[in-house]
Order: structure tokens, then sequence, then C-alpha cells
């Protein structure tokens, strides 16, 4: 039985990153770890749109996804829960919204956005690229490197 599976090689893959003002110096953080790792990965065309919410990532990422130059999308936002219910709202929204984004264009996008407990959660998942720990907009650079050379394998290119 044949395995197929996608490699971790963007090379000549365009790949835009939409990410979120609001808590901005968690959502720069992972950014900057996605950016690294691209680059690593052999993307050298890497596009940067901000928003001003995590609410809005799922309309920029549509327009992305329309516009049919990008081989891959990277959503990058932060969520802390609060005293109401609106963190459930709101990480329902755009959780579902990126999903529909993605399979209705049939386009690899990594969801980085995280939802977190506290600020300090969000810390140890946004590690300033370099040092020691997780960055979770590393990881989702791997995952849309990953996801676009398995579409170029079953044929499904963007």
């Amino acid at each position: 039985m044949p395995v197929i599976e996608g490699r971790l090689d963007g090379t000549g893959k365009r790949v835009a990153i939409v990410a979120s003002r609001y808590n901005h110096v968690i959502t720069r953080r992972l950014f900057e770890g996605a950016v690294k790792r691209l680059a690593e990965l052999g993307c050298t065309q890497v596009d940067e749109v901000w928003v001003p919410g995590a609410f809005e990532l799922p309309l920029a990422a549509q327009a992305l996804a329309e516009g049919a130059s990008h081989d891959g999308i990277i959503a990058i936002g932060v969520v802390i829960r609060g005293d109401t219910p609106h963190f459930d709202y709101v990480c329902r929204s755009v959780t579902d919204g990126i999903s529909d984004v993605g399979l209705s264009a049939g386009l690899p996008i990594a969801f980085c956005v995280l939802t977190t407990e506290n600020v300090e959660q969000a810390l140890v998942r946004a590690v300033t690229p370099g040092e020691e720990g997780s960055n979770k907009g590393a990881e989702a650079a791997e995952v849309v490197v990953e996801m676009m050379d398995l579409m170029h394998e079953l044929g499904r290119e963007a």
C-alpha cells in the first residue's frame, strides 16, 4: 500500500501570514517564529497581513484565498479567557471561520490561534525564536508547508 505524505519543503511556495494586532506582544513572537521557520523550509515569498483582532482573521484569510496568489496561509492570533463568555464566542467564530475558508478554497491554512486561560500560558507557547521553548508560529509554518506539499502530491494545487 503506498503512503502519501507531505514533505517539509517550501521551495518556490508563496505563503501569507495573517495575524492579529490584539495581544501584539504574543502575536509578534508567533509571527517571527513562523517567518523564521518558513525561511528554513525554503519559502522565500511571505506576505504579511495584520488585522485588528482574532475575530477578523477569517475574513482576511478568505480575501487572501480568493486572490489565488498564495499556496498557503497561516492565521495567527491569541484569545485569552476573561470574566465573560466573549472568549467562547470569539474562539468558536474564529475556529469555524478559518476552517470554512480552508475547506471552501481547498487551500492549506495553518491555525495558529492560541486560546489560553491567561497571558502566561500564551507566552509559554510563543517563545522568542532562538530561545529555548515552544513557538506555535514555527509549528504552524511546518504544518502549512507539509500540507502544501501534500496537496501537490494529491494533485490539488492551490
